[in-house]
């Protein structure tokens, strides 16, 4: 009986002795390592969907056009545009800064969207 205790209390101490390296070892690597976000926005049927998102500064946010006619994706601003993109290309861009980003199709300028940056 006494055996089983000590071969317990031991096993105990090196759980509490290892928690702490554990513990360590995945904070470091969490910081460490960056932080990728991505997000998608869909072009289908003239419109963008969906039409206001939200994300964090330093997410790429892709443009995917699933329509059958191209289109564009021109901020109002003037911060990114892309050139002309047919059904299932695609169009990136970084958020670098926080703000509220409008944008809209050149092609067919009541097709609008909004992405915010926080």
């Amino acid at each position: 009986m006494m055996k089983k205790h000590v071969w317990l209390a031991g096993l105990a101490m090196l759980v509490m002795l290892t928690m702490p390296l554990l513990a360590g070892s995945r904070s470091v690597m969490a910081n460490d390592q960056p932080s990728v976000a991505n997000a998608e926005i869909t072009i289908d049927n003239f419109s963008f969907g969906p039409e206001t998102l939200k994300v964090s500064v330093g997410t790429t946010v892709t443009w995917t056009n699933r329509d059958d006619i191209p289109h564009t994706v021109v901020s109002t601003d003037g911060v990114f545009k892309s050139k002309v993109r047919d059904t299932d290309e695609k169009f990136s861009y970084t958020f670098t800064k926080a703000g509220t980003y409008p944008y809209f199709c050149s092609v067919h300028p009541k097709m609008t969207g909004k992405v915010v940056v926080q």
